[in-house]
């Protein structure tokens, strides 16, 4: 603050015809997302002293005096800009959002894991399940690619590893996990998928969450004979540009090889085929059927009748949560 005596009130410095006001009269402040500080009456800072002893202070003087170099820079503190982003959203999402966390806080929390071979609708499922129970959805594959693309600490040795042809331990994609439980997304748990593949990082899972006094809650394992999923599997082909997806058998197009609403040619993904698929399966028995038993030992597997149509499953899947 600087103090702005006036050595002989009896003196006018403002122009004459100019009437000083009887106190100074600056303009309401603005949210500067909202709108530029009107500049005050030009004869208000450069003509016009306060009375003696009164204090004058520059970050009220919304435009500096003619001639003379701006004092403050006005910076928007965060809650400010988060406030100036919020402005900027449709108050129809504002509104939509408020009501889904409404809905949500009385929602129990819950930490889901899904196992299945390819093609067994997990993908079908997991979004049914995340906005029903408002939970978040880590896929591993996903978050390391986010974490490499951020380049979180996590995320440089993902890819230091990456680049050496090394796969990524089991210890970071634990510690990619327990970053991403942290989200606000994740407040009420989450469904895993895609880990854990084996029961070593089943348990490394396992006593990372029990340090935050948490646990896994349900294992669904969507059971399904691996003579359905080559049938399932190799008749899918693709929109690449929209991601539309086909079946030959169960949902074909109107025209053989046709995308229904482009007319542009559907491709069929290099790892839909029947020779990938049994590598696939593979592993998948030798590797991650143990992770079931693991669990099923603390009476977690929930066993959905995978070949069954999409909408009956769901119904498997709610009455496993409820």
């Amino acid at each position: 603050a600087r103090q702005h005596p006036n050595p002989d009130p009896s003196i006018s410095t403002c122009p004459a015809g100019s009437q000083p006001p009887s106190r100074p009269r600056f303009p309401r402040r603005l949210s500067p997302a909202r709108t530029k500080p009107a500049a005050p009456p030009p004869n208000l800072i450069a003509c016009c002293h306060p009375p003696t002893g009164s204090t004058l202070r520059i970050s009220d003087a919304s435009a500096p005096a003619a001639g003379h170099a701006s004092r403050v820079a006005s910076v928007p503190a965060a809650g400010e800009e988060m406030a100036a982003n919020l402005e900027d959203v449709p108050s129809v999402d504002l509104i939509t959002e408020v009501l889904r966390r409404a809905k949500c806080s009385s929602k129990p929390d819950k930490r889901i894991i899904l196992v299945g071979p390819p093609g067994s609708g997990k993908g079908t499922q997991s979004p049914l399940i995340k906005d029903e129970y408002c939970l978040c959805h880590l896929a591993t594959g996903d978050m390391l690619r986010a974490a490499v693309a951020a380049k979180t600490p996590l995320g440089i040795k993902a890819k230091e590893a990456m680049n050496k042809g090394e796969l990524v331990s089991d210890d970071l994609v634990v510690g990619i996990i327990d970053e991403a439980m942290k989200k606000p997304s994740c407040q009420k748990g989450f469904i895993l998928d895609g880990f854990p593949r084996t029961v070593v990082q089943a348990q490394k899972l396992d006593d990372m969450l029990a340090k935050q006094g948490a646990k896994v809650d349900k294992v669904l394992n969507f059971a399904i004979d691996d003579a359905i999923l080559e049938e399932r599997i190799t008749g899918r082909w693709i929109h690449p540009s929209s991601g539309r997806s086909y079946h030959t058998k169960f949902a074909p197009p109107k025209t053989p090889g046709v995308d229904d609403v482009t007319g542009e040619p559907l491709i069929q993904r290099k790892d839909d085929t029947a020779a990938v698929l049994k590598s696939r399966l593979e592993a998948f028995h030798m590797q991650t059927e143990p992770v079931i038993d693991y669990y099923s030992k603390n009476g977690l597997v929930a066993n959905l009748h995978a070949e069954k149509p999409p909408k009956e499953v769901t119904v498997e899947v709610q009455k496993a949560l409820s």
